[in-house]
């Protein structure tokens, strides 16, 4: 990754709306995911991490589910926290940003106790997440007109 990204949680209005902005870009824009979907109850009570470029120019997101919220994608498992809403803008790609706001993820799901993160990755991503320590567990499934597999990393 470029030393001139930096990855945070977020930690005001201003950057969620960052984290937002991207996800627009990303997954209504560019993948086509109706606009009513891509946003959730969730995101009220998420943990959001962005990365963004030395000027603060908005390069990528994820969000962290964990406990009742992450209940549904982690079969009611507790201890296991919930990665998703991972975008990173066009341009950013490839530059090790992604793997960066795994990381965060990762290490806000440590800081709340939590023993391992499962995620819901779109097919085509499945080995961008292996490289990165997840396993595949269970069939594929359709998700936003998707197909996704679930995946799961113990911290």
């Amino acid at each position: 990754m470029s030393p001139a990204v930096t990855v945070r949680v977020a930690k005001d209005p201003a950057d969620r709306e960052a984290c937002f902005a991207v996800r627009k870009e990303v997954f209504v824009a560019e993948q086509g995911v109706p606009e009513d979907i891509e946003y959730d109850a969730h995101d009220a009570d998420a943990v959001h991490v962005l990365a963004v470029a030395d000027d603060g120019t908005p390069l990528g997101t994820g969000r962290l589910l964990h406990g009742p919220a992450a209940a549904a994608k982690t079969a009611g498992d507790p201890s296991v926290g919930s990665l998703g809403r991972l975008a990173v803008l066009r341009r950013a790609r490839r530059l090790g940003v992604g793997a960066a706001l795994v990381r965060a993820v990762e290490q806000a799901a440590r800081d709340r106790g939590l023993t391992a993160v499962d995620l819901h990755a779109q097919t085509h991503a499945l080995g961008f997440y292996e490289r990165l320590g997840y396993e595949a567990y269970g069939p594929e499934f359709p998700d936003a007109g998707m197909p996704h597999r679930a995946m799961r990393r113990a911290l």
